[in-house]
């Protein structure tokens, strides 16, 4: 992404709707995975450190890492994140950890940054133990291309079966893929097509409380139906999840 990008992160995804809905989408993940309370969790493209602080309140027990490829983001995250977090400057296509490292990998809207996604995933398996989670999200359809992809220095915008076939691939089994974003995504694609302007960057900033109220509610309901145990068949981003095999 882009400096100010990574300025504008540290500064709202702490109470922007987007990145509630999106750790509170791990959170569940890791929970129904199971992963054990003294678990040594890798957030692989960190950015300022957002995921590793909210996840840590849920998770205290949890022993984390995280790596990020700009300079000024491993900065954020260690200031945020405090002293305790192991934070690398590098990249998640060649992880600076030994085989077998992890119980838990997450990797929120990185991939869709590298151009060579498969070696990242490639990645998060080799570091992770026998029995180890993968939580991946990544941008959906890449005809939702816009001036916010630009901003984040986006490479690719996935489908459901592509994502799907990197974990494959990689050697990941137990995979379940679902599309999330999917009420609000009438309005996302307004904004983004039909009403865009030469001042946009991206869509990481502060709403109106009423706004982000909106857009909370609809989470809400999106969160509940996946709880339930269905599957979102449209959104603007894909999540997966899948397990290492034990043997």
């Amino acid at each position: 992404m882009n400096t100010d990008e990574y300025l504008k992160l540290a500064e709202v995804e702490d109470r922007m709707w987007y990145f509630r809905s999106l750790h509170a989408h791990v959170v569940r993940l890791l929970d129904r995975a199971e992963v054990k309370p003294d678990a040594a969790v890798l957030d692989a493209g960190c950015g300022t450190g957002g995921m590793i602080l909210r996840l840590r309140e849920r998770q205290p027990g949890w022993r984390w890492s995280g790596i990020d490829f700009m300079p000024i983001a491993c900065e954020l995250a260690r200031k945020r994140c405090g002293p305790g977090t192991d934070i690398r400057e590098a990249s998640v296509t060649a992880l600076p950890f030994g085989d077998a490292s992890f119980d838990a990998v997450v990797s929120a809207d990185v991939i869709c940054q590298v151009t060579d996604a498969d070696v990242a995933v490639k990645e998060f398996f080799r570091v992770l133990k026998p029995g180890g989670v993968v939580v991946i999200n990544v941008p959906a359809y890449m005809w939702m291309w816009s001036y916010h992809d630009d901003s984040c220095q986006t490479k690719h915008r996935y489908t459901r079966p592509e994502v799907d076939t990197l974990m494959r691939e990689a050697g990941f089994a137990e995979r379940r893929t679902t599309h999330w974003n999917a009420l609000p995504f009438p309005l996302v694609w307004t904004k983004r097509k039909l009403l865009r302007s030469d001042r946009d960057t991206s869509d990481v900033k502060d709403y109106p409380a009423a706004i982000d109220a909106m857009f909370s509610g609809m989470m809400a309901v999106e969160h509940a139906w996946l709880r339930a145990g269905g599957a979102w068949a449209w959104g603007t981003s894909v999540l997966a999840v899948a397990r290492k095999p034990a043997k």
